[in-house]
C-alpha cells in the first residue's frame, strides 16, 4: 500500500475536504477512484485505474476517472507523464521530479532522477536554451542486458 502521505506533499487523509472546498461531491465512484489511487504504488495508466475501479464498482465510467485524475493532480496527488507510445502514465504521490528509461527489447523501465538526467538536462540548455520537463523525459533503449544479447547474438 502506497503511503498515506508523502514526506512533503499532500495527503490521502485530506482529499475529501479539499474536493469539497473545490464545490466537489463524494461519490461513491470518486471514492473508488481514491481508494485505488491510495493503494497503488508508483505509475499507473488511465485504463489500469478504470480496470482496477471497476473491479470494485462495475459502474465506474471512463469519464469519472478522467476528471477525478485532473482534479487530483491540481491538488499535486499525482502527476501525469507520457510514455514511448504516447499514453499518460499517472505517478501516485509524486516525490521529486524524474524522467523514464525504457528498454525497447524487454519493456522494462525504470525511473531517471534529476542527478542522473543532469548532464543532458545542462546541455539542452546551454547548447540549445532548452528547459527540460523531467516530469515529460522518457529516453529508448536497450537496457544492459538485452544490449548484451543483441552484441552475443550479432557476433
Amino acid at each position: 500500500m502506497a503511503p498515506a502521505t508523502t514526506s512533503d506533499g499532500p495527503t490521502w487523509a485530506t482529499v475529501r475536504d479539499r474536493l469539497h472546498d473545490r464545490g466537489l461531491r463524494w461519490t461513491p465512484q470518486r471514492r473508488t477512484v481514491i481508494e485505488v489511487l491510495s493503494r497503488t504504488e508508483g505509475h499507473v495508466t488511465g485504463a489500469e485505474l478504470l480496470d482496477a475501479c471497476r473491479a470494485i464498482d462495475p459502474e465506474t465510467t471512463p469519464s469519472t476517472v478522467y476528471r477525478t485524475l485532473d482534479v487530483l493532480e491540481e491538488l499535486d496527488l499525482i502527476r501525469h507523464s507520457h510514455g514511448l507510445d504516447g499514453r499518460e502514465e499517472y505517478h501516485v504521490l509524486p516525490g521529486a521530479a524524474h524522467g523514464h528509461l525504457h528498454c525497447s527489447a524487454c519493456g522494462a523501465s525504470w525511473d531517471i532522477d534529476a542527478t542522473e538526467a543532469a548532464a543532458l538536462v545542462r546541455s539542452l540548455r546551454t547548447g540549445r536554451g532548452f528547459v527540460v520537463d523531467l516530469t515529460h523525459l522518457s529516453v529508448a533503449g536497450h537496457c544492459a542486458a538485452c544490449h548484451a544479447a543483441e552484441e552475443t547474438r550479432d557476433r
